[in-house]
């Protein structure tokens, strides 16, 4: 298995990214869309860390809603979240999930020990350093830290046009000067978790799995999932409603719908030594 050399992060990407709680604490403002409109992980990617688990108990660091965490239930797995956003804890507590309201840095575990810690979509919001650090603290021996996004790919013409969208409604936006959110982009996550694993002292090699898929969206699919990234909600109103009308426009034009390419990445150690 691939093991994940020290390297240079991204400039593309915020170097301190944990520390933008405005962006981060703000996906619960419509917590119910963001559970209904989120892609799911594929079923490969949970069944290979579950399998690479002690145990079954598993906890899982800014949980949002719950979807990676309902995904790991169905897997046979006991969960238990944590989340800084109330308004998503919430969310996923009605939805049968048991947890705690804190970061995860300021978390009081009160004991408890898991199997498996893991973060979906989450992960760069937490200080490396310390998340890993903590993860370990937590982690009975044996037990696996495993964090992991997922990029996403639209056609090649979709993608040129939702950039030049982006430069004319939101030209501050990361999108409007052709920053996709794409491997490249994310490889300062990678690094900077594997990097923090590392200097945890406390686990063994990182490594980096990875999973492809596609799934088709149509116009109105992907229209409602686009409020729900990272820092939209905070878009004044007629500035996102331009957006999305614009998007709209883009896929009609290409038929109605497309075909999105889809790459998670995982970035796992195994617990070895006492932390």
């Amino acid at each position: 298995m691939p093991t994940i050399p020290p390297e240079r992060p991204s400039e593309a990407v915020p170097a301190e990214a944990h520390q933008a709680r405005h962006i981060a604490e703000s996906f619960g403002s419509d917590a119910e869309r963001y559970d209904r409109t989120r892609p799911r992980y594929p079923d490969a990617l949970v069944e290979r860390i579950v399998a690479a688990n002690p145990g079954p108990d598993v906890l899982d660091v800014g949980c949002g809603t719950g979807i990676a965490a309902r995904q790991f239930q169905a897997s046979g797995c006991r969960v238990s979240g944590v989340d800084p956003d109330a308004r998503m804890a919430g969310f996923a507590r009605r939805h049968g999930l048991e947890v705690d309201v804190a970061t995860f840095e300021d978390w009081d575990p009160a004991g408890r020990e898991f199997d498996a810690v893991i973060a979906g979509q989450s992960w760069h919001w937490v200080d490396p350093v310390a998340g890993a650090a903590k993860a370990a603290r937590v982690l009975r021996p044996g037990g696996r830290l495993a964090v992991f996004w997922y990029v996403f790919q639209p056609p090649s013409d979709l993608a040129e046009t939702f950039t030049e969208i982006y430069r004319q409604v939101l030209p501050d936006s990361p999108l409007g000067r052709g920053v996709n959110p794409g491997l490249d982009t994310y490889s300062a996550f990678f690094t900077k978790a594997a990097d923090g694993m590392r200097q945890a002292g406390a686990f063994g090699d990182p490594e980096q799995w990875r999973f492809d898929w596609d799934r088709p969206y149509t116009r109105d699919e992907w229209l409602e999932q686009v409020p729900t990234f990272g820092g939209h909600s905070l878009v004044p109103p007629a500035e996102l409603e331009a957006l999305l009308t614009d998007i709209g426009a883009a896929i009609d034009a290409a038929g109605g719908g497309f075909t999105m390419h889809f790459t998670a990445m995982v970035v796992t150690a195994a617990r070895t030594d006492a932390p």
